[in-house]
């Protein structure tokens, strides 16, 4: 199983990835707010995530690392 890791704090929650997803799992966080003032990006399904990195691929500042 793959599991996709943010670095939350570097998050600026720009969506991309929450598009690039093809299973649609991650999502932006309405309940969390990091230091900057921007909800992160989140998992919602680990286990449905099939490790392609599409997310980690679209964003701008490289907060997300798949590992397979």
């Amino acid at each position: 199983m793959a599991t996709v890791k943010f670095d939350e704090e570097k998050c600026k929650g720009c969506g991309l990835c929450v598009s690039a997803c093809p299973r649609a799992i991650i999502k932006l966080a309405n309940e969390k707010i990091n230091s900057k003032g921007y909800h992160p990006a989140e998992v919602t399904e680990m286990e449905k995530c099939i490790g392609c990195a599409s997310c980690a691929l679209t964003c701008p500042d490289t907060v997300i690392r798949v590992e397979r």
